[in-house]
């Protein structure tokens, strides 16, 4: 694995993401660390069917109707562009009724399908995946459709269901700064889903405000290992967005 993982742009970092993938996508809620820039070049590189893991699989009216900070995206422009073939999220849907997102029209419409998550068992599912464990057993969502086509067992005299692994074929990640071996730190609400999905998936590219020299990190701030990262894209001056503190 070279030790220079920096690609010249986000073009070339999602170039081979094929039809069909699962792509983990860090962000929380509004604009809280999403990889705004890696979307939008795998908008424009046209893979389609894929299964997009994601806190939330976009919220409120379609993108050209929000007024948003100069650069941001979530997984809306994939779904607008009919990218999507299936949500794995907590938040899959818009909080307002009165605000349908394209998400949920795109259900609607039977275009797509999802899979909902509590927030916990997404990461939990996703962390063991990173450890090379088989599942575990949790009594979130027992009694309720999450527990659905998943097998039970019960100890001391409660009923646990069985999570399995959630793997991806590709994360797409945002951090506050990198080095060139891949070494992340996060800066305020982007380190959320951003870490964990960094181990989990066969693939991170990562898009960084900023990209260092090896060691000039400080290891005590470093959140994710260089180990866990394939592909390093530094976002230049003029598109860095505006982040919730």
């Amino acid at each position: 694995m070279p030790v220079d993982k920096v690609y010249p742009d986000a073009k070339s970092a999602v170039a081979d993401i094929p039809d069909g993938a699962t792509v983990l996508v860090g962000g929380f809620s509004s604009i809280g660390g999403h990889p705004g820039h890696l979307l939008i070049a795998l908008r424009d590189q046209g893979a389609k069917d894929l299964t997009i893991v994601s806190n939330s699989m976009g919220v409120g009216p379609p993108s050209d109707k929000v007024d948003r900070p100069r650069g941001f995206a979530d997984v809306t422009v994939l779904v607008e562009n009919g990218r999507v073939v299936k949500g794995i999220s907590s938040f899959p849907v818009s909080p307002s009724p009165s605000s349908p997102s394209p998400f949920e029209r795109l259900l609607a419409e039977g275009k797509a399908t999802v899979e909902v998550l509590p927030q916990g068992t997404m990461t939990e599912r996703m962390r063991i995946a990173a450890a090379g464990l088989g599942g575990f057993y949790t009594r979130v969502g027992v009694g309720t459709v999450i527990e659905e086509g998943k097998e039970k067992r019960i100890f001391d005299g409660e009923e646990y269901i069985l999570e399995s692994p959630l793997r991806g074929d590709y994360a797409l990640v945002h951090a506050a700064r990198a080095d060139r071996m891949g070494n992340l730190v996060y800066r305020g609400t982007s380190r959320n889903f951003n870490p964990i999905m960094a181990a989990a998936a066969r693939i991170t590219i990562v898009e960084a405000e900023e990209v260092v020299e090896i060691g000039e990190l400080d290891p005590e701030e470093i959140v994710t290992p260089g180990v866990y990262v394939q592909r390093v894209v530094h976002l230049p001056e003029s598109k860095i967005r505006i982040w919730m503190k």
